[in-house]
């Protein structure tokens, strides 16, 4: 089915909940207010909808292939990406400076999920370029960003994040790439790394991997990793693209989903693609950024920014097939409705189950979206309000909630996507439908860019536990001052959704404060992944609600009366079936970590 982005929504967050307008008086936003915004999303609409989302299909069907060192993207992708490029929007949040558009993340959040929610595996190529970018803006030397930031920004070439090893996969003290000084100030790099995405693709004429490795003579651990950039094309002082380097491509990944996005095995430094790059022996060139041994601290500046985007993605492809079942839910007839208002089969929409299934995979989406846009928001204004409190705080707030939305938004996903197979019943079993694509798409984000686990172990320790649950009490005082709005606003939705909030909002309270009296570590991260689903279910409800208040006052105004109505439905379905399990989250962290570990290892 075809796909469109649901801009009313995205532009409700963007006015309503994140604040553009208020966005726009930051220091280099002036001209990024609301109409901008809705400038930039209905082109980015328009763009995705009629030619990245036409590809989806074909992608699963015809994935990305390998021969001989070379991987073949699926028909229509090169073309498709540099559209992509031409049309700006990789450089969209990216710094004029390097011929990107500077917007804030607030509106490029959205552009985000469109070419997500479009083609997941188109987007993972663009969204590892975003964090490569990052890095190099961060830590790169003046050489570095002249070198490589203009190509990067405007698609030309791409980027990559290379991490894993055979034998480290999120333990990164295990990284054995190795990195030997050279006298021109270079480094020779060798090893292998797995789990690349688009680490090899032709769709750009050069790929600029980000690599972690080990400089000769560096301490063990995590002390002694630095980061280098390992172009595929070593580049020339004119700018122009010279020798191959010694990086080619082992293989690529047989995976569940995301079919088409090429997931890469890539050797540095065995002579097979480049026999000697430059005269002084094997090994591909790499160009240390920053300072060595600094390494993992710079990769997770790209960790962060793929964190949040990952999580973006886990909410357009929740959206995509949330519409979907919505299409098809008005097409299949079957069963007469069990109120007797039809004498005849119906469409299954009709069905109270249906309708359930259907307001859950909405309510999730509107909800995460939501975050999202609040996270994003905080984010613009940590990085361009002139007051250094302000900076300060809303980075916090931002901090605390990038777990939330890559881990509950992932999360979220798979069920969502789950209950869009259920919708279309044995038809969503069969690959024809489309259903399927979604939920195999799925699973990965739950996965990569650290697991739901590891965002949750971050969450705990460095988000709450390292102030003492200050930053958690804080947001949840925030939370306090809307279940009040809500009870003054004291209509039936209202009342009903501050009763939800406020008991949802006492549950993360008492959970912080469980982890932070308990000595048990083991006790305390038995609990960290209901923790961070417990917090991403109030914050997701918490900016329903704030949109119920809003939405409340526009019908009073006979604003979009339809729309303004199904916001404070959506709102009131999520507290009623959503919202409602926090609670019972709470019981099972604070009371139930005892029996988490409590099982003999050998009884396994």
């Amino acid at each position: 089915m075809s796909y469109t982005a649901p801009l009313k929504d995205m532009l409700f967050n963007i006015r309503h909940l994140a604040r553009i307008d208020e966005i726009a008086k930051l220091p280099g936003f002036e001209d990024a207010g609301y109409d901008t915004a809705q400038a930039v999303l209905e082109e980015a609409a328009k763009f995705n909808e009629q030619v990245v989302a036409p590809l989806n299909w074909d992608g699963d069907r015809n994935p990305s292939s390998w021969k001989d060192g070379q991987v073949k993207t699926t028909p229509g992708f090169k073309n498709a990406f540099r559209q992509f490029g031409e049309g700006g929007w990789q450089g969209l949040q990216h710094p004029a400076d390097f011929g990107g558009q500077g917007l804030p993340k607030t509106i490029g959040a959205a552009c985000i999920e469109m070419v997500n929610s479009a083609n997941l595996s188109f987007a993972l190529c663009p969204l590892l370029t975003d964090g490569a970018i990052e890095a190099l803006l961060t830590a790169g030397s003046d050489e570095l960003k002249a070198t490589y930031l203009e190509k990067l920004v405007s698609g030309e070439w791409t980027g990559t994040m290379n991490l894993t090893e055979p034998q480290a996969g999120s333990d990164l003290a295990l990284v054995r790439s190795r990195a030997e000084p050279q006298p021109d100030g270079t480094y020779r790099v060798f090893g292998t790394k797995i789990y690349i995405t688009y680490g090899e693709h032709d769709m750009a004429d050069n790929i600029v991997h980000l690599v972690l490795a080990r400089v000769t003579g560096a301490p063990e651990g995590i002390k002694g990793i630095s980061l280098f950039v390992v172009p595929k094309f070593l580049v020339n002082k004119d700018g122009s693209l010279g020798a191959r380097n010694d990086v080619h491509c082992v293989s690529i990944e047989h995976k569940l989903g995301i079919k088409a996005s090429p997931t890469a095995v890539l050797q540095y430094g065995d002579g097979t693609a480049a026999k000697d790059v430059s005269g002084t022996g094997p090994g591909a060139v790499g160009y240390l950024v920053g300072q060595e041994n600094r390494g993992l601290e710079y990769m997770f500046i790209m960790m962060n920014a793929a964190r949040y985007a990952v999580g973006m993605q886990g909410i357009a492809v929740a959206e995509r097939a949330y519409q979907k079942a919505v299409q098809y839910a008005r097409e299949r007839v079957q069963s007469r409705p069990v109120d007797g208002s039809l004498k005849t089969s119906a469409p299954i929409i009709h069905h109270p189950d249906v309708r359930r299934m259907l307001m859950t995979m909405r309510a999730y989406t509107e909800g995460c979206r939501a975050m999202a846009s609040v996270a994003a928001a905080a984010y613009d204004a940590a990085h361009h309000h002139s007051e250094a409190e302000a900076r300060k705080t809303n980075q916090a707030f931002y901090e605390f909630m990038v777990p939330l939305v890559k881990g509950y938004s992932t999360e979220m996903s798979l069920e969502v996507t789950s209950l869009g197979v259920q919708v279309h019943g044995g038809m969503g079993f069969i690959e024809e439908t489309g259903a399927a694509q979604h939920y195999r798409d799925a699973k990965i984000l739950t996965i990569y860019e650290g697991t739901t686990a590891i965002q949750a172990n971050d969450l705990v320790g460095r988000k709450t536990l390292r102030d003492g649950g200050q930053t958690a009490k804080a947001i949840a005082q925030q939370v306090a001052v809307t279940v009040a709005d809500l009870r003054k606003d004291g209509s039936v939705d209202a009342l009903a959704v501050a009763a939800r909030l406020d008991a949802a909002r006492q549950a993360f309270v008492d959970v912080v404060d469980f982890m932070a009296s308990e000595k048990d570590p083991n006790a305390v991260y038995a609990g960290s992944v209901p923790y961070l689903m417990l917090a991403g279910n109030l914050m997701a409800g918490w900016q329903l609600a704030r949109a119920l208040l809003i939405a409340q006052a526009a019908l009073a105004r006979g604003e979009d009366t339809a729309f303004m109505q199904s916001k404070i439905t959506t709102a009131r379905f999520y507290a009623d079936h959503i919202l409602s399990k926090a609670e019972g989250t709470r019981d099972s962290i604070v009371t139930g970590a005892a029996s988490v570990t409590a099982m003999a290892l050998e009884a396994f």
